[in-house]
């Protein structure tokens, strides 16, 4: 079986793939074609598959691919105890973002976990329903709130802009990722200061349900060798 290395198959995350591969003496190509996700890879002894960076961690813990790269957000979100289904191999030093708890400014005495956990023991008593907390993460935040103490909430589904929900009365607080905070701040949120749930970074992922046979470890360790990772 060959190896089968996934990478995102469009925008910043696959430009900055093919770099930092590249850079290491690994190039990968695109098909001419826009509109098809065939590509070449030189240097490793490999099969190149374009996925959407949402699609690996999937293809990954099916053990369809061998490596993958992705955010590390949506690994630890898309595969339940990820940790035991696939390896990091390596940080790829881009595509940063904070995975965050944020609520409106005008709370003013809401500055941490202990402070919404306080807040929504109250908003349960005065308005009958759980504080709400709009959020496309849920695994990640259920477990960062349930770890910190806080009760009282329900998660809420988001399918478009998070952190307009706040806005629009469909949730009391978010969970979402930022990376400069910029769209926080002009929806008038702010982070609570022990409020990031996790820090996330694109990442060259190693399955461990995928079928490595000799062919695929001998691959794997040229690949691991060219690109100097452990």
């Amino acid at each position: 079986m060959d190896l089968r290395l996934a990478v995102p198959s469009k925008g910043r995350l696959m430009d900055k793939t093919f770099d930092w591969f590249a850079a290491r003496g690994v190039r990968m190509r695109r098909n001419s074609l826009d509109r098809e996700y065939a590509a070449r890879i030189d240097g490793a002894d490999a099969q190149l598959l374009l996925l959407s960076a949402a699609e690996i961690p999937r293809e990954l813990a099916a053990g369809r691919v061998h490596l993958g790269v992705t955010g590390s957000d949506l690994v630890r979100e898309g595969i339940p105890l990820w940790d035991q289904v696939v390896t990091a191999l390596a940080p790829l030093g881009f595509g940063g973002a904070d995975l965050v708890i944020a609520v409106p400014k005008f709370w003013v005495d809401v500055d941490t976990l202990d402070d919404l956990d306080a807040v929504a023991a109250d908003f349960r008593a005065t308005h009958g329903h759980r504080l709400r907390i709009a959020t496309k993460y849920h695994r990640l935040v259920r477990g960062f709130l349930r770890d910190a103490g806080v009760a009282d909430y329900q998660l809420v589904d988001s399918r478009g802009a998070t952190e307009g929900t706040v806005k629009h009365l469909t949730a009391e607080a978010i969970a979402d990722i930022t990376s400069t905070g910029e769209t926080l701040r002009a929806n008038h949120l702010k982070v609570l200061s022990d409020g990031c749930i996790h820090r996330s970074e694109a990442t060259l992922f190693k399955s461990r349900t995928a079928v490595w046979n000799d062919a695929a470890r001998t691959a794997l360790n040229a690949l691991q060798a060219r690109l100097q990772i452990g």
